[in-house]
């Protein structure tokens, strides 16, 4: 049997290779003798960088930037093909520089937090020769709108009066005019990629406030002004630079930074998961393959949102080959029509028990969901050859 592992990072547990790794040793248990293809993937969240520059063969850079709270702190960014003719590749994630886990709960506030330190990082891979510009938005604690991100790059957010608007959340109520003379001019010859972990539109009740900022630290009353201030965010863009974002495919992304770098920068937004298993050539990898095993923290209606495994899931079903995903949380509905793509979802857990103590385990009951996974399947086999089946 031959076998690709391909999971996604378990969020606050496990890293996408050490997913891969406690998958393939459950299923070598029960499978001994199956060849095991490990591919880690992502889908724009956090582990995106690490995912891609690790298959593409690039390396890791460091710079100083700002948290979302302007306290300086050091993040990394991937390089690929650094010496190329046309200049390097840059990939860097949001969640690096501006994001939640930076923050302890008591300190989340996305009317304070701000995503000037992603704008840095591109500053960063710009010194560096960079030419074309990556960038995970997952994982943010800012609802700026990208208005941090742009001011780092050279921006001018500014007030009725002509001075510039406080960074965070909060500052886009006073935002007047945008003033896009003065950005850096490296970028007029860069493509800025973004690559989405959702769908979500900036403004409305699936918006970046309205769905995301809870998540973050927002009470019911600070999400009602973030809506606004977002809102504001998009009739300025609109007016100044004759982009309509408010209601633009994946604009709600990190906060509604996305919105911000195609509004104002003129960057593509793509479909993260997409994005990221072409890059990997997932296809390609699935040649020759009889099963592939993914893995998730969470399966939910938010899988399909094009989550990495549920991406995963719809092109080996093109290809008629069979998916089992491993969660650690499964939704009641999960047999509902829109999972199809998985011909089975198992949890890791082996019994109910709190998430404070799952998560120190996750890479033990991993392993033994798969090894039970690989169980069935060889009873299957079994099954299969005592009736006579192919």
């Amino acid at each position: 049997m031959n076998v690709l592992v391909a999971p996604n990072a378990l969020k606050g547990s496990l890293d996408a290779f050490e997913a891969a790794g406690a998958i393939a040793e459950g299923l070598a248990r029960s499978l001994p003798d199956a060849e095991f293809d490990k591919l880690p993937i992502a889908d724009g969240g956090d582990g995106t960088a690490a995912v891609l520059v690790r298959a593409l063969g690039g390396s890791f850079a460091d710079a100083v930037v700002l948290d979302p709270l302007g306290r300086p702190r050091h993040a990394g960014f991937g390089v690929v093909d650094e010496g190329a003719a046309g200049g390097a590749e840059a990939i860097l994630e949001v969640a690096q520089s501006s994001g939640v886990t930076l923050l302890a709960a008591t300190e989340r506030n996305p009317l304070a937090a701000t995503s000037y330190g992603a704008g840095q990082l591109v500053l960063a891979a710009l010194d560096r020769g960079c030419r074309r510009i990556v960038i995970g938005l997952g994982g943010s604690a800012t609802v700026d709108g990208g208005a941090g991100f742009v001011d780092a790059l050279g921006a001018r957010l500014l007030d009725a009066k002509g001075a510039p608007i406080a960074r965070g959340g909060a500052g886009l109520a006073a935002l007047h005019r945008i003033d896009v003379s003065g950005l850096d001019p490296r970028l007029a010859e860069v493509e800025i990629v973004a690559v989405c972990d959702v769908d979500n539109a900036l403004l409305g009740v699936h918006g970046a406030a309205r769905t995301f900022a809870p998540q973050k630290g927002a009470g019911a009353e600070m999400v009602d002004r973030l809506e606004a201030n977002l809102t504001r965010l998009a009739d300025v863009i609109e007016r100044d630079l004759g982009r309509e974002v408010g209601h633009l495919k994946h604009g709600g992304a990190a906060g509604g930074m996305a919105a911000g770098i195609a509004g104002i920068l003129g960057g593509r937004l793509e479909r993260g998961a997409d994005f990221v298993l072409e890059r990997l050539k997932v296809r390609q990898r699935l040649i020759g393959k009889d099963i592939v095993f993914t893995a998730e923290g969470q399966i939910d209606r938010q899988t399909w949102a094009n989550k990495g495994p549920y991406a995963l899931a719809r092109t080996a079903r093109e290809l008629g080959i069979p998916v089992v995903a491993l969660a650690g949380g499964v939704s009641d509905d999960a047999n509902i029509k829109a999972f199809d793509p998985f011909d089975a979802i198992l949890p890791i857990c082996p019994r109910p028990m709190a998430l404070e103590e799952a998560m120190p385990r996750a890479r033990e009951h991993l392993a033994l969901a798969a090894e039970r996974a690989g169980r069935l399947l060889r009873l299957g086999g079994r099954l299969a050859l005592s009736r006579g089946l192919s």
